[in-house]
């Protein structure tokens, strides 16, 4: 399972301090069927705990997901920033979700090196 997020989402990640470690925990939540929401088209809601925190406090992650195959971060928010997205938002990111889901290698090399996309890197055993 390759895992990716977009340039917008690595920023989200960066100020509020998300590491690739909990980002691929979600994933691997994720490919054993422990989702958090499923809004349909390719997309999921996924929580990541804060860091000191649990996860009913922490950040709301919208991920573009196919299991087995590619995981792409599109959106983050905290729970206290907002309560969910909204219809129109949703409809986009179904949209996005066809679109990535689609892409070939290829697609996906030029989209890193335009750094359109950033791949996640984690160590295998350190995930459970």
């Amino acid at each position: 399972m390759r895992v990716f997020k977009t340039k917008s989402f690595a920023r989200f990640a960066n100020k509020a301090i998300i590491d690739d470690s909990a980002l691929c925990r979600a994933v691997r939540n994720a490919e054993r069927g422990l989702i958090a929401a499923d809004l349909g088209g390719g997309v999921i809601k996924q929580r990541i705990a804060r860091g000191g925190q649990g996860k009913s406090g922490g950040f709301r992650t919208l991920i573009v997901f196919r299991a087995g195959a590619r995981s792409f971060f599109v959106h983050g928010f905290a729970k206290n920033d907002r309560d969910n997205i909204e219809i129109d938002e949703l409809a986009a990111l179904k949209k996005l979700a066809a679109e990535l889901l689609a892409y070939d290698d290829r697609a996906i090399a030029r989209a890193m090196a335009s750094g359109v996309l950033v791949e996640v890197t984690f160590d295998e055993k350190a995930i459970p």
